[in-house]
């Protein structure tokens, strides 16, 4: 199994516009953070977990050319409005391209790009068949099967993912019990830090420390980072903990 961080920011990217803080300003290109979302290749298949508004530009520098099946955390702006460039696979595909998501982000891609839904469409338009899924209830996504996790964007309540021994949670500021205990024997954690400071809907980076060392994977990764994350050459973390960033690659 193999991830790719295809952008490891948070809904402002980094650098922040007409910001020029430490971090905005950093020449280092693990600072340059694109919308979050990633890639995940297992059993011969590829699953793309979120499609902000960056993604057109994540496909290219990371060379995509194939994905089997969209995965869906919430209907925020910055985790699927990328969604129409989902296009080229679109069009490779015989069928409506394979979406899996709550039933409340099946209601707000329809509205939000209805000219996707229509019954008469244009020409050309991406088409999508989307799976309503729901948490603790797993699911197969071009056959891998896929468990979807209970997390709390303050009082919304949104997805994570376990794939096999990888659990990919993002813009949790709770996780309940039970996730906590559907995530025990995982080997690999991705999961958000927004910054240092508290935050009302993300966790922090102490907060999400907390729920690693809970969780106790092998290995975790922290994404959905702001400027408000110290340069990534400045950040010194435990054993066994990383700040991920744009493009990078995980065996697992």
């Amino acid at each position: 199994m193999k991830i790719t961080f295809l952008g490891t920011g948070t809904s402002t990217g980094v650098p922040v516009v007409r910001c020029h803080c430490e971090t905005c300003e950093s020449a280092d290109p693990r600072d340059k953070r694109l919308r979050c979302s990633a890639l995940v290749e297992t059993e011969g298949k590829c699953l793309l977990i979120d499609c902000g508004p960056d993604l057109r530009a994540q496909l290219l520098n990371n060379h995509i050319e194939h994905i089997d099946a969209l995965l869906i955390t919430h209907s925020h702006y910055d985790h699927v409005g990328g969604i129409d460039d989902m296009r080229p696979f679109c069009h490779r595909s015989k069928y409506p391209f394979p979406t899996f998501c709550q039933a409340d982000v099946a209601r707000d891609l329809r509205a939000r790009v209805p000219y996707c839904f229509r019954e008469h469409l244009y020409p050309g338009v991406p088409t999508f068949n989307l799976h309503d899924i729901e948490a603790g209830v797993p699911f197969k996504a071009a056959d891998v099967k896929v468990m979807p996790l209970r997390v709390w964007h303050a009082k919304l309540p949104i997805l994570g993912f376990r794939i096999g021994k990888l659990a990919y949670i993002t813009d949790a500021k709770t996780i309940p019990d039970e996730t906590y205990e559907a995530l025990q024997g995982i080997d690999t954690l991705v999961i958000n830090a927004l910054r240092l400071k508290e935050h009302p809907t993300h966790m922090s980076l102490s907060e999400s420390l907390n729920a690693i060392d809970r969780i106790q994977p092998r290995q975790a990764y922290l994404t959905h980072m702001s400027d408000g994350m110290p340069p990534h050459a400045k950040v010194e973390l435990p054993a066994g903990i990383a700040l991920s960033y744009d493009g990078l690659q995980i065996e697992i």
